[in-house]
Protein backbone atom coordinates (compact mmCIF):
# COMPACT_ATOMS: atom_id res chain seq x y z
CA UNK A 1 0.00 0.00 0.00
CA UNK A 2 0.80 3.55 -0.12
CA UNK A 3 -0.39 6.20 1.70
CA UNK A 4 -2.70 3.55 3.26
CA UNK A 5 -4.16 3.39 -0.04
CA UNK A 6 -4.46 -0.50 -2.48
CA UNK A 7 -1.58 0.13 -4.90
CA UNK A 8 -2.68 -2.06 -8.31
CA UNK A 9 0.22 -2.32 -11.10
CA UNK A 10 -1.14 -3.16 -14.25
CA UNK A 11 1.24 -4.19 -17.65
CA UNK A 12 -0.57 -3.83 -20.53
CA UNK A 13 1.51 -6.93 -22.89
CA UNK A 14 2.14 -8.08 -26.43
CA UNK A 15 5.12 -10.12 -26.98
CA UNK A 16 6.79 -8.89 -23.35
CA UNK A 17 8.13 -12.98 -23.03
CA UNK A 18 12.04 -11.01 -23.20
CA UNK A 19 11.36 -8.33 -21.35
CA UNK A 20 9.23 -9.27 -18.60
CA UNK A 21 10.91 -10.85 -16.45
CA UNK A 22 13.32 -8.02 -15.61
CA UNK A 23 10.81 -5.43 -15.90
CA UNK A 24 9.44 -7.25 -12.58
CA UNK A 25 12.33 -7.74 -11.06
CA UNK A 26 12.66 -4.12 -10.40
CA UNK A 27 9.18 -3.69 -9.50
CA UNK A 28 9.01 -2.94 -5.70
CA UNK A 29 6.82 -5.43 -4.58
CA UNK A 30 6.55 -4.48 -0.62
CA UNK A 31 4.43 -1.45 -1.39
CA UNK A 32 2.50 -3.09 -4.71
CA UNK A 33 -0.66 -5.19 -3.29
CA UNK A 34 -1.45 -6.84 -6.75
CA UNK A 35 0.54 -6.80 -10.55
CA UNK A 36 -2.06 -7.50 -13.01
CA UNK A 37 -1.07 -8.78 -16.47
CA UNK A 38 -3.01 -8.43 -19.84
CA UNK A 39 -1.81 -10.41 -22.68
CA UNK A 40 -3.44 -9.07 -25.70
CA UNK A 41 -3.19 -12.69 -28.07
CA UNK A 42 0.73 -12.55 -27.41
CA UNK A 43 2.23 -15.52 -30.01
CA UNK A 44 5.12 -15.66 -27.68
CA UNK A 45 5.22 -17.45 -24.10
CA UNK A 46 3.98 -13.99 -22.10
CA UNK A 47 0.97 -14.99 -20.40
CA UNK A 48 2.91 -18.56 -19.38
CA UNK A 49 5.71 -16.66 -18.02
CA UNK A 50 3.44 -13.85 -15.95
CA UNK A 51 1.69 -17.11 -14.42
CA UNK A 52 4.88 -18.62 -13.47
CA UNK A 53 6.20 -14.69 -11.83
CA UNK A 54 2.65 -14.94 -9.39
CA UNK A 55 1.19 -12.07 -11.68
CA UNK A 56 -2.68 -12.56 -12.08
CA UNK A 57 -2.81 -13.14 -15.73
CA UNK A 58 -5.56 -12.50 -18.28
CA UNK A 59 -5.12 -13.34 -22.08
CA UNK A 60 -7.80 -12.00 -24.74
CA UNK A 61 -8.53 -14.80 -27.04
CA UNK A 62 -7.83 -12.18 -29.95
CA UNK A 63 -5.98 -9.08 -30.67
CA UNK A 64 -8.04 -6.52 -29.77
CA UNK A 65 -5.45 -3.54 -29.43
CA UNK A 66 -3.43 -1.47 -27.42
CA UNK A 67 -6.33 0.71 -25.51
CA UNK A 68 -8.76 -2.51 -25.14
CA UNK A 69 -5.67 -3.89 -23.42
CA UNK A 70 -5.56 -0.89 -21.00
CA UNK A 71 -9.52 -0.98 -20.67
CA UNK A 72 -9.38 -4.85 -19.61
CA UNK A 73 -6.45 -3.68 -17.16
CA UNK A 74 -8.32 -0.62 -15.10
CA UNK A 75 -11.37 -2.44 -15.17
CA UNK A 76 -9.89 -5.90 -13.28
CA UNK A 77 -8.02 -3.46 -11.57
CA UNK A 78 -11.36 -1.74 -10.36
CA UNK A 79 -13.06 -4.99 -9.26
CA UNK A 80 -9.49 -6.23 -7.41
CA UNK A 81 -10.37 -3.15 -5.35
CA UNK A 82 -7.36 -0.70 -6.09
CA UNK A 83 -7.54 2.90 -5.45
CA UNK A 84 -4.31 3.44 -7.10
CA UNK A 85 -3.40 2.16 -10.23
CA UNK A 86 -0.11 2.36 -11.96
CA UNK A 87 0.09 1.25 -15.45
CA UNK A 88 3.62 0.51 -16.88
CA UNK A 89 4.45 -1.41 -20.09
CA UNK A 90 5.95 -5.01 -19.47
CA UNK A 91 8.83 -3.96 -22.18
CA UNK A 92 11.45 -2.73 -19.58
CA UNK A 93 11.56 0.44 -22.00
CA UNK A 94 11.02 2.71 -18.57
CA UNK A 95 12.39 2.15 -14.98
CA UNK A 96 10.21 -0.26 -12.77
CA UNK A 97 12.19 1.33 -9.87
CA UNK A 98 10.56 5.05 -10.10
CA UNK A 99 7.04 3.19 -9.48
CA UNK A 100 7.14 4.08 -6.07
CA UNK A 101 7.93 7.82 -6.64
CA UNK A 102 5.02 8.02 -9.45
CA UNK A 103 2.68 6.14 -6.89
CA UNK A 104 3.46 8.11 -3.80
CA UNK A 105 2.96 10.93 -6.07
CA UNK A 106 -0.76 9.95 -6.85
CA UNK A 107 -1.58 9.12 -3.61
CA UNK A 108 -0.36 12.28 -1.84
CA UNK A 109 -3.23 13.95 -2.56
CA UNK A 110 -2.04 16.70 -4.83
CA UNK A 111 -2.15 15.10 -8.13
CA UNK A 112 -4.74 12.76 -9.72
CA UNK A 113 -2.72 11.91 -12.30
CA UNK A 114 1.38 11.13 -12.67
CA UNK A 115 2.97 10.89 -15.89
CA UNK A 116 6.55 9.54 -15.94
CA UNK A 117 7.92 11.72 -18.43
CA UNK A 118 11.20 10.46 -20.69
CA UNK A 119 11.67 14.38 -21.98
CA UNK A 120 12.20 15.67 -18.36
CA UNK A 121 15.05 13.24 -17.67
CA UNK A 122 16.15 14.83 -20.85
CA UNK A 123 17.94 11.42 -21.86
CA UNK A 124 15.29 10.37 -24.38
CA UNK A 125 17.28 10.75 -27.42
CA UNK A 126 20.61 9.27 -25.32
CA UNK A 127 18.53 6.17 -24.42
CA UNK A 128 17.94 5.50 -27.85
CA UNK A 129 14.65 7.15 -28.47
CA UNK A 130 14.80 7.63 -32.38
CA UNK A 131 15.17 11.21 -33.25
CA UNK A 132 12.23 11.57 -35.61
CA UNK A 133 10.41 10.15 -32.55
CA UNK A 134 11.91 12.51 -30.35
CA UNK A 135 11.29 15.59 -32.51
CA UNK A 136 7.53 14.09 -33.22
CA UNK A 137 6.91 14.13 -29.26
CA UNK A 138 8.26 17.19 -28.96
CA UNK A 139 5.87 19.61 -31.66
CA UNK A 140 3.11 17.29 -30.68
CA UNK A 141 3.17 18.16 -27.20
CA UNK A 142 3.73 21.83 -27.67
CA UNK A 143 0.45 21.68 -30.37
CA UNK A 144 -1.06 20.23 -27.81
CA UNK A 145 -0.15 22.15 -24.77
CA UNK A 146 -1.36 25.37 -26.52
CA UNK A 147 -4.43 24.17 -27.61
CA UNK A 148 -5.35 22.73 -24.22
CA UNK A 149 -3.66 25.57 -22.30
CA UNK A 150 -0.76 23.22 -19.97
CA UNK A 151 2.05 23.03 -19.60
CA UNK A 152 2.86 19.18 -19.61
CA UNK A 153 6.26 18.04 -20.92
CA UNK A 154 4.92 15.10 -22.35
CA UNK A 155 1.66 13.66 -23.62
CA UNK A 156 2.97 10.46 -25.23
CA UNK A 157 4.40 8.47 -22.09
CA UNK A 158 3.61 5.13 -21.42
CA UNK A 159 4.14 5.26 -17.49
CA UNK A 160 1.23 6.88 -15.51
CA UNK A 161 -0.61 6.19 -12.29
CA UNK A 162 -4.18 7.42 -11.58
CA UNK A 163 -6.52 7.69 -8.73
CA UNK A 164 -9.53 5.60 -8.75
CA UNK A 165 -11.47 8.56 -8.87
CA UNK A 166 -10.14 9.34 -12.09
CA UNK A 167 -10.63 5.64 -13.95
CA UNK A 168 -14.39 6.00 -12.40
CA UNK A 169 -14.95 9.55 -13.55
CA UNK A 170 -13.71 9.20 -17.36
CA UNK A 171 -15.89 7.48 -20.05
CA UNK A 172 -13.01 5.23 -20.67
CA UNK A 173 -15.01 2.31 -22.59
CA UNK A 174 -16.05 5.51 -25.27
CA UNK A 175 -12.31 5.63 -26.27
CA UNK A 176 -10.37 4.13 -28.95
CA UNK A 177 -8.94 0.81 -28.92
CA UNK A 178 -5.70 1.50 -30.48
CA UNK A 179 -2.73 3.55 -29.12
CA UNK A 180 -4.60 7.30 -29.45
CA UNK A 181 -6.23 5.83 -26.28
CA UNK A 182 -3.86 7.30 -24.07
CA UNK A 183 -4.16 10.57 -25.04
CA UNK A 184 -7.68 10.59 -24.97
CA UNK A 185 -7.25 9.56 -21.40
CA UNK A 186 -5.03 12.76 -20.94
CA UNK A 187 -7.40 14.80 -22.57
CA UNK A 188 -10.46 13.77 -20.94
CA UNK A 189 -8.67 14.45 -16.97
CA UNK A 190 -7.92 17.73 -18.38
CA UNK A 191 -11.17 18.10 -19.33
CA UNK A 192 -12.77 16.92 -15.97
CA UNK A 193 -10.95 19.15 -14.28
CA UNK A 194 -8.23 16.57 -12.72
CA UNK A 195 -4.89 17.52 -11.83
CA UNK A 196 -1.74 16.11 -13.24
CA UNK A 197 1.81 15.89 -12.26
CA UNK A 198 5.19 14.49 -13.70
CA UNK A 199 7.95 12.66 -12.52
CA UNK A 200 11.47 12.62 -14.59
CA UNK A 201 11.98 9.21 -15.54
CA UNK A 202 14.97 7.78 -18.14
CA UNK A 203 13.95 5.34 -20.77
CA UNK A 204 15.55 2.32 -23.12
CA UNK A 205 14.86 1.76 -26.10
CA UNK A 206 16.65 -1.67 -27.44
CA UNK A 207 15.76 -4.62 -29.51
CA UNK A 208 13.29 -6.09 -27.51
CA UNK A 209 11.60 -3.06 -26.37
CA UNK A 210 8.16 -2.67 -28.44
CA UNK A 211 7.74 0.39 -30.72
CA UNK A 212 5.11 1.22 -33.32
CA UNK A 213 6.41 1.81 -36.61
CA UNK A 214 5.96 5.40 -38.99
CA UNK A 215 3.63 4.85 -40.37
CA UNK A 216 1.28 4.19 -37.23
CA UNK A 217 3.18 6.63 -35.67
CA UNK A 218 1.65 8.99 -37.70
CA UNK A 219 -1.72 7.90 -37.69
CA UNK A 220 -1.49 8.33 -33.87
CA UNK A 221 -0.01 11.77 -34.31
CA UNK A 222 -2.93 12.64 -36.18
CA UNK A 223 -5.52 10.91 -33.48
CA UNK A 224 -4.07 12.96 -30.61
CA UNK A 225 -4.38 16.52 -32.75
CA UNK A 226 -7.78 15.38 -32.93
CA UNK A 227 -8.27 14.30 -29.97
CA UNK A 228 -6.88 18.12 -28.65
CA UNK A 229 -9.34 19.92 -31.27
CA UNK A 230 -12.41 18.19 -30.35
CA UNK A 231 -11.09 19.44 -26.87
CA UNK A 232 -10.74 22.90 -27.52
CA UNK A 233 -14.04 22.73 -29.64
CA UNK A 234 -15.83 21.53 -26.03
CA UNK A 235 -14.01 23.79 -23.92
CA UNK A 236 -14.80 26.84 -26.09
CA UNK A 237 -17.62 29.31 -24.93
CA UNK A 238 -20.52 28.85 -27.12
CA UNK A 239 -22.01 32.19 -28.83
CA UNK A 240 -25.60 32.83 -28.75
Amino acid sequence: MVEGKTLVVVLPAYEAAKTLERTIAEIPRQIVDEIILVDDASRDHTAQIARQLGLRTIVHQRNLGYGANQKTCYREALNRGAEIVVMLHPDYQYSPRLLGAIAYAAASGHYDVVLGSRILAQSAVAGGMPVYKYISNRILTLIQNVIMKQKLSEYHTGYRAFTRRVLETLPIESYSNDFVFDNQMLCGAIAAGFSIGEISCPTRYFAEASSINFRRSLVYGLGCLQCAWRYNRWRRPKTQ
